[in-house]
């Protein structure tokens, strides 16, 4: 548990190294509180969904049966997950600077690993995953 919590305790600190324990039990943390505070938000969807198997504007009723009260159990679930979200995005990027560190790797690393794919132009022709979308012709995109 000491290392769940350890992160939230070295807040915005991004100096110094942490071990895999200290990341991996903050990861496995995040995901349960997440896991754990959607199920209601989930659940309500699903059974509403079921109740209306044969209305066209299902997910509409799903969405007006969560909403129209504020203070049903998946909205204030949901208000906790918003808070704990932001509770938990810096701790979240500095254990992971600090697991870096531990790498003897910087921490902007984690900036550049996570932009330069997005920034890379794109496999020319098709692949594995579907034809070009930068094909001059258009191909089925625009069809």
């Amino acid at each position: 548990m000491r290392w769940m919590i350890l992160p939230f305790n070295r807040y915005a600190d991004f100096h110094g190294r942490s071990r895999r324990m200290e990341y991996w039990m903050f990861q496995l943390l995040n995901s349960v509180v997440t896991l754990v505070l959607i199920t209601p938000f989930i659940y309500t969807i699903v059974s509403v969904t079921m109740a209306l198997p044969d209305d066209p504007n299902i997910l509409a009723a799903a969405y007006l049966e969560i909403t129209t009260n504020w203070m049903s159990l998946p909205m204030i679930c949901l208000a906790l997950l918003g808070l704990y979200i932001l509770a938990s995005f810096i701790p979240l990027l500095a254990v992971t600077v600090r697991r870096l560190h531990d790498r003897d790797m910087s921490g902007w690393l984690y900036l550049v690993a996570g932009l330069v794919p997005l920034v890379l132009p794109g496999t020319v022709g098709p692949n594995r995953y579907g034809p070009d979308p930068k094909d001059p012709y258009g191909g089925y995109v625009f069809a």
